[in-house]
């Protein structure tokens, strides 16, 4: 989503970084399922310096993966008699990244909560399995297919050049700016108070995503990037 957006991870990876640098902070995380969710999501955390304990039933997913994790194990972690042996109720993060089986994935997360593991997520594959690992009580559910099919839904039926959605209905998209934003700064539009939108970023043809202020101008043809309730940047979005 240009500079702006790769700039505002930056900085929130930092920030996180920073937290988990301090001393005492528990840097290891166990991965159930190497599929390709999975198995990603682990990559990532061993890049990013993480004690990864990768798990699962499958051995030719486990030693294709064994030389990049930290630790892997072929296990059948249903069995919480399992978890326990391998030490993963000594953690305090674990990702139950199965998904096609909704019984070992309902399991496995019943036993991680009964082991006392204080962060659990699990990777759902419909709505209604998430909602029976929420009421299990896992602490983070993840849905990849229907959020990024939600999000391509966005780019393909509005104006917007990228759509990012958070839990709470807020969203940040980045959309060519319309007419009606344009030649004035963005504190005369007052497009916060008539559309409920925030303009952040903006990027002129050429030129790097900069920071928009109230006295930033906008002109027909640059890209912006605004934040604000999920309709309310539709909505805003639909006018250019």
């Amino acid at each position: 989503m240009g500079n702006y957006l790769r700039n505002l991870r930056h900085r929130r990876r930092k920030r996180l970084a920073d937290q988990y640098a301090q001393p005492g902070h528990d840097q290891r995380v166990a991965v159930i399922g190497l599929g390709r969710f999975g198995s990603s999501l682990a990559h990532e955390l061993t890049r990013r310096g993480w004690d990864v304990l990768g798990i699962d039933t499958n051995a030719h997913l486990v030693q294709q993966h064994s030389d990049t994790l930290t630790h892997a194990a072929v296990a059948d972690c249903t069995d919480p008699e399992v978890l326990r042996q391998l030490g993963v109720h000594e953690f305090s993060r674990a990702v139950v990244g199965i998904g096609t089986d909704i019984e070992a994935s309902i399991l496995i997360s019943s036993n991680l909560l009964e082991a006392g593991v204080p962060n659990i997520w699990a990777k759902a594959i419909s709505r209604q399995h998430g909602q029976i690992l929420e009421r299990l009580g896992v602490h983070h559910v993840v849905l990849p297919e229907h959020e990024m099919g939600e999000r391509v839904a966005h780019l393909v039926t509005g104006r917007m050049l990228d759509f990012i959605e958070f839990d709470d209905d807020y969203a940040l998209v980045k959309t060519v700016v319309p007419d009606i934003a344009t030649g004035v700064p963005l504190g005369q539009s007052r497009v916060r108070s008539k559309y409920g939108i925030t303009v952040v970023g903006i990027k002129r043809p050429g030129q790097d995503f900069t920071h928009a202020t109230a006295e930033t101008v906008v002109e027909r043809g640059d890209v912006v990037i605004v934040t604000g309730k999920t309709q309310a940047v539709e909505a805003f979005a639909e006018l250019s």
